[in-house]
């Protein structure tokens, strides 16, 4: 035996699937899917020398590489659900103060809830309206 048999691309493609699982990233999946490809090319012509598998399995893994740049979903164009910001939804609502905002920082009764406040000084049970989210604190002012 000299060179690759399709076996041993399939092996390959094999190994690159299981990286895949065990590592972060989805090079391996492309390039594995490239690997098994490269193989059924292999054992549909079995006279193709080894450069040319080789040169087969690289440019498979180069052009299904770049589709999935091309064509992934991007975060940037994904639609913001506000998953997990739960503070956003109550911007625009109006919320009682439970401590007075002294130096910029008080309290306010939300929902079942005390969430920190931040905003201009009022004294404790004063309505203030949510204008903003800054982490796990709300911006308000008076309503």
């Amino acid at each position: 035996m000299d060179g690759l048999v399709f076996w041993h691309w399939w092996v390959l493609g094999f190994g690159l699937l299981v990286a895949e699982i065990l590592l972060p990233g989805t090079f391996c999946l492309w390039m594995g899917l490239a690997a098994f490809t490269t193989g059924l090319a292999a054992w549909l012509m079995p006279n193709l020398h080894w450069q040319t598998e080789v040169v087969i399995w690289a440019v498979l893994s180069f052009v299904a590489v770049g589709l999935w740049f091309r064509f992934k979903p991007m975060s940037k164009d994904a639609p913001d659900t506000g998953l997990n910001q739960r503070g956003r939804g109550y911007v625009g609502q109006v919320f009682v103060l439970v401590e007075p905002i002294a130096e910029g920082v008080g309290k306010a009764r939300v929902e079942d809830g005390v969430w920190q406040v931040h905003g201009p000084e009022l004294p404790a049970g004063a309505r203030v309206r949510v204008t903003g989210v800054e982490g796990t604190s709300l911006r308000v002012e008076p309503a």
